[in-house]
């Protein structure tokens, strides 16, 4: 079997949308082809990634696509910039490397997890993630402070017995707290309004539920710390990119200061970037894009590597139906596994019709896609609205 070609899409929509899904189909000459997706979706870098994937593409192009680890080898190591561990170099690499994979299960006519050593578990638990943009299909009011509040009620009914909120995102008049992740030193007044709606919602979803502390990376060291002992009498199951996520040293500083497990990973690309993470002992759940990271053959590495170290995997989702299917089949396959994230853009009608599955999850769990390969693929609503090139 070769590689033929490679058809590389910027997913658009018929009404504005915020989401710029990167995908891109590996085809061969055997007439199976496979579907991989770079993960730079949201804000800046979806543009970029789409360039990046035409101008790797052709290191492709003929050869065997069943050999995903002499592909992957081979474009990390001839693009020179993609060994530098940035996001739209990975993120390339990793679309190509996830439709490889795709083929190769689809080749022996079995789903992906399969191929990845078989179901740790039938189903995913799974949370509700990013509740203070409100939640459900018309979840974009984003300016109003308080829309957490029906947001937790909404996913409580649902089913889903985990939450997660960044309660330091919006000022109490509802404008952001910044407007480009800069990192950044909330005074106690301000901690102290997040923490009063950690409160309600703890009182909203009770004291067997979980929830999920976001910080997105904004805080410094000192806030992080501050208000990480503010949220420990609320139980935590624990606290994502409390600091800026290239900096192992202060990931430990907050580690240190604060009796909550750490999390972060969804800006860490490669093996070599989670290394320091592990080898300080400052996190105990990653979250890998299977998007960026380096697709599934670096996933499947790094999360293997976590659990020498004992750390948990939650991979990030937030993009098109096509890496949430490749990450429910990595998820299944993991003994580390401990929980899955549905973030709202994944509930949105405009991003389900991108792609000819719909799957969602059940009572707060996943199921796990059974069909061959990695189960999903693009729509004819997907094709029609994306711009696209062909590499031979």
């Amino acid at each position: 079997m070769k590689i033929t070609s490679i058809d590389v899409f910027m997913l658009k929509y018929d009404q504005p949308f915020y989401l710029r899904p990167v995908i891109c189909r590996v085809n061969t000459d055997e007439g199976i082809y496979g579907y991989g997706e770079s993960a730079l979706a949201f804000t800046f870098g979806a543009s970029a990634a789409f360039h990046m994937l035409a101008e790797l593409a052709p290191l492709a192009v003929g050869m065997d696509p069943l050999e995903n680890e002499v592909i992957w080898e081979k474009i990390f190591r001839t693009g020179f910039w993609t060994a530098g561990n940035g996001a739209v170099e990975m993120g390339a690499i990793s679309a190509i490397d996830m439709a490889l994979w795709d083929i190769k299960a689809k080749a022996a006519n079995l789903p992906l997890y399969k191929l990845l050593g078989g179901k740790q578990r039938e189903n995913l638990r799974v949370y509700a993630s990013q509740l203070q943009f409100g939640w459900g299909e018309k979840a974009d009011n984003i300016k109003d402070a308080n829309a957490y509040i029906p947001a937790t009620h909404a996913a409580v009914a649902e089913g889903y017995d985990c939450v997660k909120l960044n309660f330091i995102r919006h000022h109490a008049d509802g404008s952001w707290t910044h407007k480009n992740d800069t990192t950044v030193h909330f005074d106690r007044k301000f901690l102290k309004l997040a923490e009063q709606r950690l409160a309600k919602v703890r009182e909203i979803i009770g004291p067997d539920r979980d929830i999920i502390l976001e910080n997105h990376g904004i805080t410094d060291v000192p806030a992080a710390v501050e208000f990480g002992k503010m949220c420990e009498p609320y139980n935590i199951l624990f606290y994502e990119e409390a600091v800026m996520p290239l900096d192992p040293d202060h990931m430990r500083r907050v580690a240190e200061g604060v009796n909550i497990p750490l999390a972060s990973g969804e800006r860490i690309y490669t093996r070599w970037g989670f290394r320091p993470f592990f080898e300080n002992g400052s996190l105990k759940v990653i979250q890998p894009d299977l998007g960026n990271c380096g697709g599934i053959t670096e996933g499947k590495k790094i999360c293997d590597m976590a659990a020498t170290y004992d750390v948990s995997v939650q991979t990030h989702v937030c993009s098109s139906p096509i890496c949430k299917a490749a990450s429910l089949h990595l998820e299944a396959a993991l003994h580390n596994f401990i929980i899955h994230e549905h973030h709202g853009i994944n509930s949105h009608p405009l991003n389900r019709k991108t792609c000819q599955y719909d799957y969602q999850p059940e009572n707060g769990r996943y199921a796990i896609p059974e069909l061959p390969g990695i189960g999903q693929e693009l729509s004819e609503y997907g094709l029609r609205y994306a711009d696209k090139v062909t590499i031979k």
